[in-house]
């Protein structure tokens, strides 16, 4: 069995009645339910009638070859956001649920039968979503190294090197850094030094007034050094991981009651050849 990908990750047994699964904060994701290798290669068309190597879809084979009763185990923060290298495994899951779930229902036994509106929506979602992908990268001012693991997978990893917890301000340092320690951009170094220094006002302000509570004061820097916008989306970006779990989890609950559907149903065709064939 091919496990490239899952090599390092943690895989559990499907048991309804896992202790692990009680004691633990977790999202499980198994072959089962896996319509479908994260980042194929392909190739593209381009202008120039030449073409080009990229990345393609998500595909998912090494979980969709795993054994149907193990699952891999996506843990969580105290916040509900995916951590670790599991993280990015279940956003690519989640991909795939959204990529045809909704859109492309598969109810239909022909195309010719697909209402039009539901022909029209995809091409017009990626329409949308390329004009707002643009428009969101020409807002972004800030280049972090990050990648595409999440902030709470980077602040997960880092308390587990250091065993501290990681603040918001520690958390903005640690992605907006080169490799070499330096900072990623010029106006980057400079919100640092603004953030330093506004972080030294509060704690000059807290060794002589016992009413601060320095526990809570990251949230207040980052608002007044970057504004009510920037911390607004990096508030929103939390809750938007804590939904994606949460819909991962109810994803793969309708997924096994479909396949216990689909079982019922294979069990009552048999019961049913079998009583329009009496044995002679």
């Amino acid at each position: 069995m091919c496990r490239r990908r899952l090599r390092d990750l943690s895989i559990v047994q499907n048991t309804s009645n896992s202790e692990e699964a009680n004691s633990e904060q977790q999202t499980v994701v198994g072959s089962s339910n896996v319509p479908g290798t994260l980042d194929e290669p392909a190739e593209f068309q381009t202008e120039s009638d030449g073409t080009r190597r990229g990345q393609g879809r998500t595909l998912l084979k090494d979980l969709y070859e795993l054994n149907p009763a193990e699952r891999v185990k996506v843990s969580r923060n105290s916040h509900g956001q995916p951590v670790g290298s599991q993280a990015q495994l279940l956003a690519g899951y989640l991909g795939i649920i959204a990529r045809n779930a909704n859109m492309l229902p598969i109810n239909y036994e022909s195309w010719h039968h697909m209402p039009d509106s539901n022909k029209n929506q995809a091409p017009d979602n990626i329409k949308d979503r390329e004009r707002v992908g643009t428009s969101s990268r020409q807002k972004q001012k800030l280049t972090y190294t990050a990648g595409s693991r999440s902030f709470a997978s980077v602040a997960e990893a880092e308390e587990v090197s250091s065993g501290q917890k990681v603040g918001r301000l520690q958390l903005f340092d640690i992605t907006h850094r080169k490799k070499d320690g330096s900072p990623m951009t010029s106006e980057a170094g400079e919100i640092m030094e603004k953030l330093k220094e506004k972080k030294a006002e509060y704690e000059a302000i807290a060794s002589t007034d016992s009413f601060v509570n320095l526990e809570n004061i990251d949230n207040r820097i980052i608002t007044e050094v970057l504004g009510p916008e920037r911390a607004k989306a990096a508030k929103s970006e939390a809750a938007a991981t804590v939904r994606e779990a949460k819909a991962a989890a109810m994803a793969v609950e309708q997924s096994k009651k479909y396949d216990e559907l689909q079982l019922q149903l294979q069990q009552m065709m048999q019961m049913f050849q079998q009583s329009q064939n009496p044995p002679s």
